[in-house]
């Protein structure tokens, strides 16, 4: 990784968590591009990530969205989002070493509030708040190892978690 080559800062974190609206006002406020690994992943496949989940499976989408991760991260050089599960693949934690990596943490409550029951997130279809409850503890010690820096989310302006994080980019630099 060179600092050219390398994205300004990395958000992980759960559905619901904020990383795409918190992402998207960081690098607006910085003047820097913003990236989706979803995004990526639905270019390549020529689909929404929703259908691929229905019509390829969540295995292939995970092998996609793997490959997506090490590109963005050599490529990138702005704010970058991963998806929520991302971190689930040990060669994404292992692609993340060495990055800014903040984890914007949040509560099962505050997330499924946010997210809600739409097909756009496969995963949560259903009893969100449940299926919600059972990512989150199988995802937090991933999110922990991965994460150079963790910001709380629960109950706060999206503003507030923008100023923090852009806040952290400043000491940092």
């Amino acid at each position: 990784m060179t600092a050219s080559s390398a994205p300004l800062i990395v958000l992980i974190g759960a559905p619901g968590a904020g990383k795409t609206t918190v992402g998207r006002g960081v690098a607006a406020r910085l003047d820097v591009d913003f990236l989706d690994t979803d995004a990526i992943v639905e270019q390549v496949a020529g689909k929404p990530v929703a259908d691929i989940f229905i019509c390829d499976g969540e295995q292939h989408f995970r092998t996609l969205e793997a490959h997506a991760v090490v590109e963005a991260l050599n490529t990138h050089t702005g704010v970058l989002s991963l998806g929520g599960g991302a971190i689930m693949d040990p060669t994404t934690r292992s692609a993340l070493v060495g990055h800014r990596v903040v984890w914007l943490n949040v509560g099962a409550a505050d997330a499924s509030k946010r997210v809600g029951m739409t097909g756009a997130r496969p995963l949560l279809l259903g009893n969100a708040h449940s299926l919600l409850v059972s990512l989150l503890e199988q995802r937090l010690p991933l999110y922990e190892e991965a994460a150079t820096v963790r910001i709380n989310t629960d109950g706060r302006p999206i503003d507030a978690v923008v100023d923090e994080v852009v806040s952290l980019l400043v000491e940092q630099a």
